[in-house]
Order: structure tokens, then sequence, then C-alpha cells
């Protein structure tokens, strides 16, 4: 049974940092695209990153520069660094697997639970 786990949201202020986790059990997801959506009240689930050996780090243009996607292939996880947060970065993240480091929702296959970022002064 697959399982993907976030960790690492929380409350702080703008400008902060947060780092975000998720890590995969279940099957090795190697050769997969580990990425990372977010969803704000009302508004529709957006893409935010992914990351696979294939096509390397893709970004949505709203946290280029800001955000870092990584993984350890080793260990199943995928991590986002979050710099120079803003208010319109609160969402509830979620982590998602797909077989190609797709934009689209609907591409992936696994996903999370979701952590809550809030940025908010």
């Amino acid at each position: 049974q697959v399982q993907l786990v976030e960790s690492g949201g929380g409350l702080v202020q703008p400008g902060d940092s947060l780092r975000l986790s998720c890590a995969a059990s279940g099957r090795t997801f190697s050769s997969y695209g580990m990425g990372w959506f977010r969803q704000a009240p009302g508004k529709e689930r957006e893409f935010v990153a992914v990351r696979s050996r294939s096509r390397g780090s893709i970004y949505a243009d709203s946290v280029k520069g800001r955000f870092t996607i990584s993984r350890d292939y080793a260990n199943n996880t995928v991590y986002l660094q979050m710099n120079n947060l803003k208010p319109e970065d609160t969402a509830v993240y979620y982590c998602a697997v797909g077989d190609r480091a797709a934009r689209g929702p609907d591409e992936y296959d696994y996903w999370g639970q979701g952590t809550q970022v809030t940025v908010s002064s």
C-alpha cells in the first residue's frame, strides 16, 4: 500500500522560510516524478514544482526563484524549500507522485494528505 506523508507546514511571517518533506512508502518511485501542489480556500489545486531524473526540476512561475525542490532517491523522499514566503503562498500543500513530471494534477496517481502553510503577519 502506497503512502505519502507530508510534514513541515506551519504558521510563518512574510519573508520567512519553511521546508516541507514528503516521505513515500510502499514502493520505490525513483523513475517517477515527485512533486508538490497547493490549494488555497476557494481555489483550484495548482502546480508548484516537480522533480524527476528525466526532466530535472520544474517550477510554477509564481514560485520560481523562491522555492527549491529536491529529492533523496535512496529514501524515497521529496523536499520543498520555501524562501521569502508571501501571504499568497498560504495554502494546503500536497505531495504527489506520477509517472510523468507533469503540471496537471490529473497526471498524478498518488497523493499525500496535505500540510497547511500559513503566511501572515
